[in-house]
């Protein structure tokens, strides 16, 4: 896996420098240019909306007590399709607006979490330490993936029993 990400490190910008070539000795050099300046305007401009749109339903989930797990990977695949935008060259932005189509974008998710979950191991940490999961993967990425903590945090907290005879604040205590 490393070697394919250092292939991928060399391979892409050669790729985007000959394209870039290319195109430049069909319509110059400034037109190149402003072409991919241009792409980097007006795709961050849809990223802006299409982020707005996926803050709002995540808010919305949230709201309606709901985890928003899909719209959080959404959020996450419209981050790597603002990276391709902003990083200049055609190839890039192509891919950067490929991932800006919404069937395109979650069919990426899906397969890009199917194959991490694939892999045997899911790692989730939060502010007090992690635990992973070695379930077998699932076909939705909204399902959740659980498995008792094997080296986690241990929550402590207070709780206080209270049934029918418990008097409250404001209330009257009831008679049997």
């Amino acid at each position: 896996m490393p070697f394919l990400f250092l292939l991928l490190f060399i391979a892409v910008p050669l790729a985007e420098i000959a394209i870039l070539v290319k195109v430049g000795q069909h319509i110059g050099l400034l037109w190149t240019i402003l072409i991919v300046i241009l792409t980097a305007v007006i795709g961050t401009t849809l990223l802006r909306a299409q982020g707005f749109g996926v803050m709002a339903r995540a808010s919305e989930a949230l709201a309606a007590g709901k985890m928003p797990v899909e719209t959080v990977i959404e959020g996450l695949f419209l981050l790597i399709a603002g990276a391709f935008l902003l990083t200049p060259g055609l190839l890039t932005d192509a891919v950067g607006f490929l991932m800006l189509v919404p069937p395109i974008r979650m069919a990426v998710a899906k397969w890009a979490l199917h194959k991490l979950l694939k892999s045997g191991t899911v790692h989730v940490s939060g502010f007090g330490g992690g635990h992973s999961s070695d379930q077998a993967p699932t076909e939705e990425p909204g399902e959740a993936y659980h498995s008792p903590p094997r080296k986690g945090p241990v929550i402590d907290g207070e709780f206080e029993r209270v049934d029918e005879n418990t008097v409250r604040p404001g209330n009257k205590k009831r008679k049997s």
